[in-house]
Order: C-alpha cells, then structure tokens, then sequence
C-alpha cells in the first residue's frame, strides 16, 4: 500500500494567487467622505476583509474535517472521506492497495476503528472501505457539483499528510478537464484519468483520498495526483495537484456502495491489447495491437492483430498511455475515427467505443 499521491509527469505553470482589491467613495479632494483620508481607511479596511475570509474558512474547517478520516494498512496511512451514514468511506485505490482489512481513525474515535475492503477500481483509482462499527457522531460530508467548479474558486485540502491527521492547506483552482496518467510503479494504479481538478493547493503524501472542498462546504474532489518536474530530478513540481472531481466520485463510489462493485464505468474502450512500438529512430511511434477482444469495438471495425494504431479521434497516438488519454476523452458509444497502418499502409476505420 502507498499512501503518497501519485506523481504526474505535468509542465511547470505560474502560481496564482488572490489578492484583495479595497475601494471607497471618495470626495473630490480625494478624502473621504467624513473628510478621513481614504489611504488610511483603505488599510482600515483590510484587516475586516481578512477576518471574513478567515471566518469562512473556520467555518468549512469545522463542517468538513469532521467526515475526513485517516485510514492505516500495514505499512503506510492515507486519508479518506466519509461517503455515508452507514460507514462507506471513499479513499483512492493506491492507498488500499492490495490489502482488505484497515484501521480507521474518526473525527470522534478515540482510539482507531477496524474496517473492510468493499471494493476497489484500479482503473478510476476510487475504493471504498466499510466501518466495522459506526460511531456516534459519524459525519457523511457533501460533494458539490463538479460542473460548477471555476478556475480561481478557493479551496481547501484536508486530509493527512506525512501522517499529521487533520491536516488543511489552501489554493485555487487552477484548472478543470485535465486528463493525466499517474505512475504504475511504487504502488500506483497506471491509470489514465479524465476531467481532473487541477489545484495549487498543497497535495503532500498521506493527503490521497481526502478532500478538495470549496467555501460553501462541498467537497469538489478527491486528491489523488501530484505533479513532478523532470528538471527537478522527479520531485514534486509545487503548487500542481490534481483532484478526481465530485461526479466521477459519486458515480463509482455510489456504485460500489449499491453493488458492491462498479457496474457503469462510463469510460469509453477500444477492445484491444497493444504495447508502445518505436520507429527507426527509437522514437515512439504507435501502438501494436497485440490482441482483439471478442466482439469488442475494434474487431466490429475491422482491426485485427498487427495493425498499428496512430490516432483516435483527431488525437496523436504514439504511446500505450497517449491511447488510454485518447479514450479518456470520449465516452461508451461514441462513433469515433481510429487511424491505423496494416502491412505499410495508412488505413481509417469507423469505430463505435465500447465500455471498459
């Protein structure tokens, strides 16, 4: 089990931050208009401002951190959020890992409290654990709307970072609808995830799982993805981190919680089994199709073991992993064209995606 947030390989951006911008009436000496200079109410006005933004985030800290948990395998501690009043608890499927059985600790547990595996789904890297015993006083906390997410709305990062339980940090939203891949090594799933929060808010180890939450209390996603800097030698590029949104949440956990497994993934697959080729260049060029699935949505369109695909849906393909973030785009169903070569030559075939 690895309770770190998954690495993802992201550019280096600007961090922003938000400023306060004070305005007065003025008279038409420039004084206000109680004949008080308007540079020193100006000031006067400032710490005001900062109190109300301080007693907001007071506010979200008491009606959220209550529903954030600690969870601790055998080697390693992550975070998680609590999903229900029944004891669900949402976390990422890197911090489960490939163990069952956890021990879980509560806003209002005093000592840590035994839970279960109920499912986990690599592939969206969500899991869902199960309290053995529901406390008194479990809290479910509220997950927002994903669509309502805006690049600048402050944010909040809750969890349990390096272990320190309860822990806060704060950014904006930096971007939404980013598509990344996180590392397959070191306990990592390899999945390739769409429509990310992207956050400048602090995601340190340990802080997987917890929750991205917004000013109105609402949690907005899931931390799960920081971002390295290959210039940095691999570490941490600061200030980029990334959040699976509210929706996606709701949608997988709700599913586990309900059938005690995902039914309806919603994410689009092609059918095929491929690996990374090279061209004479040793540069990355495609992606050998190794295998078709039985009536999949590649062998309805005709590709057959061999082909090497190129593009999807307008998208370069050069890489197994920029196939998976061609697909992340689009959705089960989906009528989309596959560029591919057979035996030297460029071919084009109208595939309808099937679902993963």
């Amino acid at each position: 089990m690895d309770a770190s947030p998954r690495r993802a390989t992201a550019p280096l951006t600007a961090l922003l931050c938000p400023a306060l911008v004070l305005t007065g009436c003025t008279g038409a000496d420039g004084s206000g208009a109680s004949g008080v200079r308007r540079e020193p109410a100006a000031r006067a006005a400032a710490p005001r401002a900062a109190d109300g933004l301080e007693s907001d985030y007071k506010r979200v800290i008491d009606d959220v951190l209550p529903s954030v948990v600690q969870i601790q395998g055998a080697d390693d501690l992550g975070s998680g959020v609590v999903y229900d009043g029944a004891g669900h608890i949402v976390t990422n499927a890197h911090v489960v890992g490939d163990q069952r059985a956890f021990r879980v600790t509560t806003a209002h547990s005093e000592e840590p409290l035994s839970a279960r595996l109920v499912s986990s789904y690599p592939e969206q890297d969500l899991a869902v654990v199960k309290l053995d015993r529901v406390p008194d006083g479990l809290r479910a906390a509220s997950f927002g709307d994903s669509s309502k997410v805006a690049v600048g709305q402050i944010v909040l990062a809750m969890g349990s970072p390096l272990g320190l339980s309860s822990s806060v940090t704060q950014g904006i939203v930096s971007a939404t609808g980013r598509t990344v891949t996180e590392g397959g090594s070191g306990g990592g799933t390899g999945a390739t995830l769409a429509n990310m929060v992207q956050t400048s808010a602090a995601i340190n180890p340990g802080n997987s799982g917890g929750a991205l939450v917004g000013l109105d209390g609402r949690v907005i996603g899931i931390p799960t993805l920081a971002a390295t800097d290959p210039d940095l030698g691999g570490g941490a590029a600061p200030g980029i981190g990334f959040a699976i949104p509210a929706s996606t949440v709701r949608t997988i956990a709700g599913q586990i919680v309900r059938d005690g497994k995902v039914t309806d993934s919603g994410r689009a697959a092609l059918g095929v089994t491929g690996r990374t080729v090279v061209d004479s260049g040793y540069r990355a060029a495609g992606v050998a199709v190794v295998e078709v699935r039985d009536g999949g949505a590649a062998q309805r369109a005709g590709l057959e073991s061999g082909d090497v695909i190129t593009a999807v849906g307008g998208h370069r393909v050069t890489t197994v992993t920029s196939l998976a973030e061609a697909l992340a785009e689009l959705s089960p169903g989906d009528r989309t064209k596959v560029v591919f070569t057979r035996d030297g030559d460029e071919r084009t075939a109208e595939v309808t995606l099937g679902e993963q």
